[in-house]
């Protein structure tokens, strides 16, 4: 894929949000370098559920393909000068540590714009560049909850319940990228630089804009829980997973007149279609009960003849078998760079038909560090000097 070919970024970026944006615009044939310490990123040393794919994390296999990976060693000033020389020809610049710490390099929109007028500054952080929580350690799981976003997702007996996975990490990528590429437009259009910024806080209340926006409009309501089998405290009865005798089944939009017609309810337990919300508890009730009755496959066909939005309920054993699942080619296996099989999720956006390829898997720590520094003058004597004194390290 060759969307952003000849554009080239610097990406100091660890942990998620970061790696996932910049692989994004990897994937589209950017040039990623991604700098990393002498002794490994933090993806490279944590990852879920402990597992490891021939001394490979999870965190590492999930944000950092089809980048090239430098080891450098910003303490030292020889390492400062390296990472200068990688500025003068990128077009992007991307970091997510703390706000200051760039700037402690010297390596901060400011100082880089003398180096690289148009530079494209993308920085992403947990809570903004200031404020009072600037200095905060921003991480998914916090902003989750500070943001609302757990608490919506819980109910009144199990309390506030966190999403399954890193939701804001990966809707903050997604922004950030997006950010990037308009600057790139813009430059591309004026010759002008720029700097773009996300936070996590703010990629958590862009998630929730449905909710806030019914929250803070009209009457206030009492609490922000979920309704017993509803998905949701602003949504009205059907919409919600109801347990099945064999399973689960979620039920989406729909008149509730349909539902109850497909659940043979009487017409004395029957909620009105306007009553929707309003009555939604008690309507959510008379549905569960009806659902408990049947297995998922006779409900689902009995869903079918009345065209009522609905689907099963997959664990991630049953996803894998899911015939659109199959058909969209939504993971990949590849050789990883250690040579072993790795299975990666598959970029989300079709271009022309197709999804970009894996170009690289993710690399080993500074495998592509000695040519990076050929291409930015160095000699093959500086590189192993370089290496010796620990300013950078090579695979």
């Amino acid at each position: 894929m060759d969307h952003l070919a000849g554009v080239r970024v610097v990406s100091f970026n660890h942990f998620l949000m970061g790696p996932l944006a910049m692989q994004f615009l990897g994937d589209l044939g950017a040039d990623v370098i991604a700098v990393e310490p002498v002794d490994g990123a933090f993806q490279r040393k944590w990852g879920g559920a402990d597992k490891q794919v021939d001394g490979q994390s999870m965190l590492l296999l999930t944000g950092n393909r089809n980048k090239r990976s430098c080891a450098l060693n910003l303490k030292s000033e020889k390492g400062l000068e390296i990472a200068r020389r990688l500025v003068e020809r990128a077009d992007v610049v991307a970091e997510n540590y703390r706000p200051g710490v760039m700037q402690r390099f010297g390596l901060d929109y400011e100082n880089l714009c003398k180096i690289k007028p148009d530079i494209i500054y993308a920085a992403a952080s947990g809570f903004g560049q200031d404020g009072p929580y600037a200095k905060r350690p921003g991480q998914d799981l916090i902003v989750q909850a500070m943001s609302g976003l757990a608490m919506i997702t819980g109910d009144k007996r199990g309390g506030p319940r966190a999403i399954g996975v890193s939701a804001v990490d990966h809707h903050g990528a997604s922004l950030l990228a997006a950010g990037v590429l308009a600057a790139l437009l813009r430059r591309e259009r004026t010759g002008r630089g720029g700097r773009v910024d996300v936070d996590l806080l703010s990629a958590a209340l862009d998630l929730q804009m449905e909710s806030l926006t019914c929250y803070l409009n009209g009457d206030t309501p009492e609490t922000v829980y979920q309704s017993d089998n509803l998905s949701g405290w602003y949504y009205g009865a059907p919409y919600g997973v109801y347990l099945t005798s064999d399973g689960y089944i979620c039920i989406s939009l729909g008149p509730l007149s349909n539902v109850y017609d497909a659940l043979g309810t009487p017409d004395e337990e029957r909620v009105p279609d306007g009553d929707y919300y309003s009555r939604r508890t008690e309507a959510a009730a008379t549905i569960a009960e009806a659902v408990a009755t049947r297995t998922t496959a006779e409900w689902s066909a009995l869903f079918n003849e009345r065209d009522i939005w609905h689907t099963e309920v997959n664990d991630y054993a049953a996803l894998m078998q899911d015939p659109q699942f199959r058909h969209n080619k939504s993971i990949t296996t590849v050789e990883g760079a250690t040579g072993v099989p790795v299975t990666l999720v598959s970029h989300p956006v079709r271009y022309d038909g197709a999804t970009p390829a894996v170009r690289l898997p993710p690399q080993r720590l500074g495998a592509q560090t000695a040519a990076i520094l050929q291409e930015h003058g160095y000699g093959e004597s500086e590189i192993k000097d370089l290496v010796t004194e620990g300013v950078v390290a090579v695979c």
